[in-house]
């Protein structure tokens, strides 16, 4: 089968033929119909994260069929449709799995980073952390849910029950989100690089009240904003954008380093927050209410093979929405 593989950070993933593993107790084989593009896989194949499992195939957005399922496994059968996120297996037994804090567990393991993930034809997933989707979703369409939209999510629970919610960096997470706020009944202001007309106005088709370079303050005061760029200069930025008692949340894996700040930032009760992984409860969660709340996914397509050209495209921001990954032969 097809792979695109990292063997070392800060290198082009190399295209190779690997043969077709078979499913162990509690795992299941996924033909892949489509992986989307995060700027996770960016910060691992750039280094950014410590300690990937190399090599490693990336890709934590998956969509696709059980083609077999592994010894033990129940509730899941050959053909049907499911999706793979960032979490890929936690051991259950810690303080933070004991309390519903999986997404915490400090023996966790990741797809794409430390399991191979979905940039490949097909792929080994423990069943546990597999999620059933309806066979008539578009795979394309639906692969964005599982990263971007359950981290943004999260995000979003960890900012509060506020109104007005600031949105920085309007790319894969943002655009989904706008959509979750908009169906809420909440308003969602959207911060984009000076130049990013596109992503502006993709922001206000979807419901956005406003959108406009992250540099500028909001018409209003905010009552939570969500970090999605990780650039560590929107903190404070995001802290003179939100009311008192705001909460800024930095909802990326990874975030360049946050500036210092004047004290009178934090004041008045605002809290700066941080969103770590994800738990299967917040999938079951989300996944049951995105098709409640309509959300479509914008979206590029790109050949597997083309996966270095895409993660280029996202490094120069020049992917508006999210990109996604097609195997050959995949539908």
């Amino acid at each position: 089968m097809l792979v695109m593989r990292l063997h070392r950070c800060g290198e082009r993933l190399r295209e190779e033929a690997i043969a077709r593993p078979d499913p162990g107790a509690g795992q299941v084989l996924i033909a892949v119909e489509a992986c989307g593009v995060c700027r996770t896989d960016l910060h691992v194949v750039d280094g950014d994260l410590p300690h990937p499992t190399l090599p490693v195939i990336p890709g934590h957005e998956v969509v696709g069929r059980i083609a077999a399922v592994g010894k033990g496994v129940a509730g899941l059968a050959i053909g049907e449709r499911v999706g793979v996120p960032w979490l890929g297996w936690t051991c259950g037994a810690c303080d933070y799995c004991r309390s519903g804090r999986e997404n915490l567990c400090p023996r966790a393991k990741f797809t794409g980073y430390t399991l191979n993930g979905g940039y490949a034809e097909a792929m080994l997933a423990d069943a546990q952390y597999c999620f059933k989707l309806d066979p008539a979703l578009d795979p394309a369409h639906a692969a964005p849910l599982l990263c971007a939209g359950l981290i943004g999510y999260r995000a979003l629970r960890l900012a509060g029950d506020g109104r007005r919610i600031g949105l920085y960096g309007f790319g894969a997470a943002a655009h989904i989100l706008a959509q979750v706020l908009r169906w809420q009944g909440r308003d969602a202001f959207a911060f984009t690089r000076p130049e990013d007309l596109a992503a502006q106005d993709l922001a206000r088709r979807l419901g956005a009240v406003w959108a406009g370079s992250a540099e500028l303050p909001p018409p209003e005061p905010l009552d939570a904003a969500i970090l999605f760029a990780p650039v560590g200069d929107h903190v404070p930025i995001a802290l003179r954008a939100v009311r008192p008692g705001g909460i800024v949340v930095c909802a990326g894996i990874h975030m360049t380093d946050i500036p210092t700040f004047p004290y009178r930032l934090l004041w008045e009760e605002r809290q700066i927050r941080s969103v770590a992984n994800l738990t299967r409860a917040d999938a079951e969660e989300f996944l049951a209410l995105a098709p409640k709340a309509g959300i479509e996914t914008t979206i590029e397509c790109h050949h597997l093979s083309d996966a270095n050209a895409a993660l280029d495209r996202l490094r120069a921001g020049a992917v508006t929405g999210a990109a996604v990954l097609i195997p050959q032969g995949a539908h």
